[in-house]
């Protein structure tokens, strides 16, 4: 996490950010090794919860694991270029990050169920929404068996919005528009 603490959000505020974004690299200290693996990610209350699938090679090691969630959302280079003394800056790097450390633990069916059922009304396009109601039961019980869920039993977090708050208002203007003209040549293309 970048050390300068106006980057910092507040622990409700990563909490959110995480939840928002969805997705996370789940790393874990294995007998085979450090193992990463990539999951959905889902907030209910103060826990957040996420699962893989049960060939995952890091899914047997979890349950009980001392484990670090890796959630980054939209990231940029910055060119001096933007600012309106460039001269006087360098290039960085402007993006939203955050780890949780914690322990993982293992969930029942139930808990998992609510973990999907949240996955699918957070992300799911309306009107038609896809709900667990249009599926077959017995469908949604097998494809249950081939996924492990679990808790992360939070022991630390740490959050990085590096968004330009320490430049003055021209500056930000200036990267505003520099990033703006970016997305624009890339609709174009």
């Amino acid at each position: 996490m970048h050390p300068n603490p106006v980057f910092r959000p507040d622990a409700a505020t990563v909490l959110d950010r995480a939840a928002a974004i969805g997705f996370a690299h789940v790393f874990a200290a294995t007998p085979a090794g450090p193992i990463v693996a990539h999951a959905p990610l889902t907030r209910h209350d103060a826990e957040l919860r996420f699962h893989l699938a049960r060939k995952n090679r890091l899914h047997p090691h979890l349950d009980g694991a001392t484990m670090l969630a890796s959630i980054a959302a939209p990231d940029g280079y910055v060119t001096p270029n933007w600012y309106e003394l460039p001269g006087n800056q360098v290039p960085t790097w402007n993006y939203i990050a955050i780890e949780i450390e914690g322990v993982a633990r293992a969930l029942p069916d139930a808990a998992l169920l609510e973990h999907l059922d949240r996955l699918a009304d957070l992300h799911e396009p309306r009107p038609g929404r896809w709900t667990r109601a249009k599926a077959d039961p017995a469908a949604i019980a097998t494809m249950l068996r081939a996924i492990g869920g679990f808790a992360i039993d939070v022991s630390a977090m740490r959050g990085t919005e590096k968004l330009a708050q320490h430049k003055a208002a021209d500056d930000r203007t200036g990267m505003v528009a520099g990033l703006r003209a970016l997305a624009d040549a890339m609709e174009r293309a």
